[in-house]
């Protein structure tokens, strides 16, 4: 999907410092939407991304922060809306992803996964969906993953945060429908990373397709909910997966 269908639109895109973040990023901008980048502590990574933005022939801002935290969420905001007016298109993808048994979890590895990945559904959305209502148009996608389907081993906040943004986003998707704002969220698979040059074949064993996702798998359906097309299709979770789970 390479017309400029999002020409003057601004999406903000949480954990775009590299791999699925960065991938969404740059195929938003190849449809012409300016770009907030955002990551938590790699800002080299950030600009690469912002690099890869403005050769794709858009505007990108980048808003370095935490956001699993309110006070980080409100500043991106501001230097967001200051530079672009609003934020049309969401896109909350940062999430931690440890593995520990749950009887060795302190409340610190809860809140670390809770934080970003369900709680900074909520900050950011309160941030931006003003601006949606006010212009009668907006785009929230949200990332669950296998584990908002199934259990996952070692790994009960994910799960948990992952069952929250579902629901989240289903709420957002009834409250908002009316205003003209979409809410869904994209539920991967298992995606190779951008610097790994082959699939593992262990995981790859597992997916009916035969072969792991890519980043770019991701960005395409996410650039379609974002687009003009997709105003039709909300509170939807869509598996990105080659069938590993249906």
């Amino acid at each position: 999907m390479t017309d400029r269908v999002l020409l003057d639109k601004t999406a903000f895109v949480s954990g775009s410092g590299q791999n699925i973040g960065r991938a969404i990023a740059v195929e938003l901008a190849e449809m012409g939407c300016n770009i907030v980048v955002n990551g938590a502590h790699n800002d080299e990574a950030a600009q690469i991304t912002a690099g890869l933005v403005e050769a794709a022939g858009a505007k990108a801002l980048v808003a370095m922060g935490d956001v699993g935290q309110a006070a980080d969420v409100a500043r991106i905001a501001d230097q967001a809306l200051s530079a672009f007016g609003t934020v049309d298109i969401l896109v909350n993808n940062a999430a931690r992803r440890p593995h520990k048994p749950f009887l060795e979890m302190s409340d610190r590895d809860w809140h670390d996964v809770i934080d970003v990945a369900l709680s900074g559904v909520f900050y950011t959305s309160r941030a931006f969906l003003p601006g949606m209502v006010e212009n009668g148009w907006g785009r929230i996608i949200n990332f669950a993953g296998m584990k908002a389907i199934k259990g996952y081993f070692e790994g009960a906040p994910i799960s948990a945060a992952k069952h929250g943004v579902w629901g989240i986003t289903k709420a957002l998707s009834t409250e908002f429908a009316d205003k003209g704002v979409t809410a869904n969220v994209i539920s991967p698979g298992q995606i190779r990373k951008e610097t790994a040059l082959e699939d593992d074949p262990a995981r790859t064993a597992r997916i009916p397709v035969g072969f792991m996702g890519q980043p770019r798998d991701i960005a395409a359906v996410t650039c379609f909910l974002a687009s003009p097309a997709a105003r039709f299709v909300t509170g939807q979770m869509i598996a990105v997966n080659g069938g590993e789970t249906t």
